[in-house]
């Protein structure tokens, strides 16, 4: 469908060397789009990037750590050698560490600063801040582009545990819309997914347990959940491509899309 037709577009997806990253790379591929995937795991990236390109598509894997700017600002020179002018930006670098996991051994108070400096930058510097700074720009001042930062539910009600990652993905969620504003009259527009639960490797020891059966967490997600489920990767990439599209979503600067089953929707 020509509305949400990507091709002559050019997607940077910042952590597509992850589970949700990797599946919105493809789909924006699958749009018509040349796909710059970027992330620190060189192995990971390079079999997204190969994926995409045995399906017929065009992609190119940089290795580079998105909280390192001198990293980010030689893969924009490259992209722009390599597959033209980025025009689509997707953020999707994040994840939450142990050592800013609040638990009966570790109160809140226990955090170390260092930690939790070290989840804001994952999640909020390089999860959004310093893309944009290094991407942004250039779309400005062409006159286009759609930029797309992942949040996450517990940006908007704070999860138990994850403290650090609560609060730093609700700063992207912030930082989202203060760029829509700022970017918007020049044609960039600045939006946000929020996903619900997607399981990944990262949290999969929370969510299941050895033998495959869910954990009491895992139950009470799913309870909480009106579609009593968790989410699945290519579930992101329809709300993905869409806000990629200029058509598509042309009058859509500032928002936040929840992709979550209902789970922002239930209280008792």
């Amino acid at each position: 469908m020509k509305m949400f037709n990507l091709k002559e577009e050019v997607a940077v997806v910042i952590g597509g060397t992850g589970v949700l990253g990797g599946a919105i790379a493809r789909g924006f591929s699958d749009a018509g789009a040349k796909v710059a995937v970027v992330g620190r795991n060189k192995e990971r990236g390079a079999a997204c990037s190969q994926a995409i390109v045995d399906n017929g598509g065009e992609a190119v894997f940089f290795q580079a750590d998105a909280t390192d700017v001198e990293a980010l600002k030689k893969v924009q020179e490259e992209v722009q050698s390599k597959l033209g002018n980025p025009t689509i930006l997707l953020n999707a670098a994040g994840g939450n560490s142990p050592s800013v996991t609040v638990t009966a051994d570790q109160p809140f108070e226990k955090i170390a600063l260092p930690d939790w400096q070290a989840g804001f930058d994952l999640n909020l510097v390089g999860g959004a801040f310093l893309p944009c700074q290094v991407f942004g720009p250039g779309m400005v001042q062409r006159g286009c582009g759609s930029i797309i930062n992942i949040a996450s539910i517990s940006a908007h009600i704070p999860l138990s545990r994850v403290v650090a990652y609560s609060a730093a993905k609700a700063a992207v969620v912030s930082l989202t819309q203060f760029l829509a504003r700022e970017w918007g009259q020049t044609g960039v527009r600045v939006n946000s997914i929020t996903p619900g639960f997607f399981p990944a490797e990262q949290n999969r020891k929370l969510l299941f347990n050895e033998d495959g059966s869910p954990t009491d967490r895992t139950k009470s997600i799913w309870n909480h959940t009106p579609m009593n489920r968790f989410g699945k990767p290519e579930e992101l990439v329809g709300v993905a491509v869409f806000l990629a599209s200029s058509q598509a979503s042309s009058f859509v600067n500032g928002t936040d899309v929840r992709v979550d089953g209902g789970f922002l929707t239930q209280t008792i």
